[in-house]
């Protein structure tokens, strides 16, 4: 069984009876960091990276070292976590692409129960920010998916790429492939990818390296709103780095 399939199991039985006092059922935050590595926090040995706040959660909580995801790429592992079940049993699973594109017509099928669908039923708010990467079309977003709210990318980050920046760039290199700095250096206007808020688009090309944190600040601000009320928060980064920023939770 799949680490998902556990985690999906163990909040169906916390939510599974209705509680009178609203103080017995808990709240529920799920922080997902893209490409983050298992060694690149301090309570795992990093040896100058430091994160102190993530070693806190990890003494006072429970700590997993030895489990199973469900993929090993962003589409099928994220909809093993959200329903619980093998992705390729949610038809989100394929040999030749992977994960979705931006030219993909597929997502997530609206027949599938998420986590955020099971909170909804139960009374809870629901949010998400940060990447979603289960279906750009309008009938896959996870606001139809159990979440109030989203503000996010659709897809990963390095997609749709901006062909007249980057064509440039390899024009102006000697051998007329992208330079290292397109790989190793990637900078914001190299993309297009949509940056938006539940249906709405906001923008293209958003600038990268100011998302992590407004994620995080949208995510303390639904923290903030709903500390009386019951909530479930999915937090995605597209950035794994910018997650040591979380001193506010």
């Amino acid at each position: 069984m799949s680490i998902a399939a556990v985690f999906s199991l163990a909040i169906a039985d916390e939510i599974k009876a209705d509680a009178a006092n609203v103080k017995e059922r808990p709240n529920v935050i799920v922080i997902l960091a893209d490409d983050m590595g298992y060694g690149d926090t301090s309570n795992n040995g990093h040896p100058s990276i430091r994160t102190p706040h993530l070693d806190r959660m990890a003494s006072e909580g429970q700590k997993w070292t030895n489990f199973y995801v469900p993929a090993s790429v962003c589409s099928p592992s994220r909809a093993g976590l959200l329903t619980g079940r093998l992705p390729v049993r949610s038809d989100v699973a394929s040999l030749k692409h992977r994960v979705f594109f931006p030219w993909s017509k597929g997502g997530l099928p609206s027949a599938e129960m998420t986590l955020a669908e099971m909170f909804k039923a139960k009374g809870y708010q629901t949010a998400m920010f940060g990447k979603w990467h289960l279906g750009h079309l309008p009938e896959f977003l996870p606001t139809q998916q159990g979440f109030d709210t989203w503000f996010g990318i659709p897809y990963s980050n390095d997609m749709d790429r901006d062909r007249a920046t980057t064509n440039a760039l390899a024009k102006d290199d000697a051998s007329g492939q992208f330079p290292a700095s397109y790989w190793y250096e990637p900078k914001s206007r190299y993309f297009n990818v949509p940056l938006m808020e539940n249906d709405r688009l906001l923008e293209r090309g958003p600038d990268q390296t100011l998302l992590s944190q407004e994620y995080t600040n949208r995510s303390l601000a639904f923290i903030r709103q709903n500390q009386q009320k019951l909530f479930f928060l999915y937090l995605a980064f597209n950035a794994a780095c910018t997650v040591v920023s979380l001193k506010g939770f």
